[in-house]
């Protein structure tokens, strides 16, 4: 079906790539991750010697001078072999973009082939226990003093936190002023006064490192301000236009995954002397799944396209409408799946169920599903309002 998208030739050669990769050295350790909840090094090792870490970053910067759909294709076919351990590679996208959106010529220079290479992994911190879906709500702050700026606070639920090298955070500078007082900045993990808490134990995902950064009186020089001072909430705001097709080709990568199993399993089962197959209500809910998730490959694509075109586009509402698709789906996909298998679905002995678990939280970061829907809402009215 894939052939239906019309992919260049670069994009076809790492689509067989990454898919190679995941079939051939993620797959056979999925669970292993998953039970013990360790970092997979080794396999981003791999993917740093592949140069996938460097598909959307231009060539000026050492990579592969790709986009926004590069970055979903590799995102997919990862997430068709492990939802978590994909992350590794997506979360640090979603730490390079505001360094793509918002960073000078100097701030780019010393990072963006650092993180091209595979050499440093990227995160993004902007949640907080009291500022999740209301991102701009923050309590962490940073103080100007002198030729630098002291944050102190912390983050909450950061991907890739405490593996990551390079962190873009999103602090308050001027309370007085709102989200128009939040200001982004560039903090390298040995940064003295940044420091990680607890790890988090979660139901999916569970081979991305989910943490708590913490910020004690930690000095930042101001030539790791991002995009100027006040420009924090715009900067990530902006960057979640680009990232939420990466979190929508996950969910995608996801659903297909299982879909693939289910199907193949289903095919192999034998009830009352045929495959279970023949029934025609296990036909019609593969007919519906794959339609479903063809429906959001569809989206995911031309809206990965639409951002890389540079086209003039309503970014916030087409991004949010893909991410808020593909989640609803892989989590639906997911769900009839264990169904398919049935009381063996429900087992640990059995791979599907996992894609169910890391199904779940494409519906929540990145903002909810919910906030998704708010947002599609509002930009659809502000349009009809400016079509009066």
């Amino acid at each position: 079906m894939l052939d239906l998208y019309e992919l260049t030739e670069l994009q076809t050669q790492v689509r067989e790539l990454s898919r190679q990769i995941a079939d051939e050295q993620i797959r056979p350790v999925s669970a292993k991750y998953d039970q013990s909840g360790e970092f997979p090094w080794p396999i981003m090792k791999i993917l740093a010697d592949a140069d996938l870490f460097g598909v959307y970053i231009p060539e000026e910067y050492g990579g592969m001078g790709g986009g926004v759909m590069d970055l979903v294709i590799v995102t997919e076919e990862l997430s068709k072999a492990c939802g978590g351990i994909s992350l590794g590679f997506a979360g640090t996208a979603l730490g390079t973009y505001p360094i793509l959106l918002a960073g000078n010529e100097e701030q780019k220079k010393k990072y963006l082939p650092q993180i091209a290479s595979g050499k440093r992994l990227a995160a993004f911190a902007i949640t907080e226990s009291g500022a999740g879906s209301d991102s701009s709500n923050l309590a962490t702050t940073a103080r100007k003093d002198g030729n630098s700026y002291i944050i102190n606070g912390t983050k909450q639920w950061i991907t890739n936190g405490g593996e990551a090298e390079i962190y873009v955070i999103i602090t308050m500078t001027d309370k007085t002023r709102g989200a128009r007082g939040a200001t982004a900045f560039i903090v390298e993990k040995d940064t003295p006064g940044f420091t990680f808490g607890k790890k988090e134990d979660k139901l999916g995902i569970r081979a991305s490192a989910t943490r708590e950064l913490v910020f004690e009186d930690c000095r930042v020089p101001a030539e790791n301000v991002l995009g100027g001072e006040g420009r924090g909430f715009m900067t990530a705001m902006k960057t979640f236009d680009y990232s939420r097709p990466g979190v929508a080709a996950q969910a995608l990568g996801i659903a297909q995954g299982a879909f693939d199993l289910a199907l193949k399993y289903a095919h192999g089962r034998i009830q009352f002397g045929k495959p279970i197959t023949a029934n025609q209500g296990i036909q019609f809910m593969i007919a519906d799944m794959a339609t479903k998730i063809e429906s959001a490959r569809a989206l995911v694509y031309s809206v990965a396209r639409a951002v890389d075109s540079g086209r003039k586009v309503n970014l916030a509402k087409y991004s949010s409408m893909c991410k808020m698709l593909a989640s609803d789906t892989a989590m639906e996909i997911t769900t009839n799946c264990i169904q398919l298998y049935g009381g063996y679905g429900y087992m640990r002995d059995y791979p599907i169920e996992k894609y169910f678990r890391d199904a779940k939280i494409t519906q929540i970061y990145e903002g909810t599903n919910q906030i998704q829907r708010d947002v599609i809402g509002k930009e659809l009215i502000k349009e009809t309002v400016q079509r009066k």
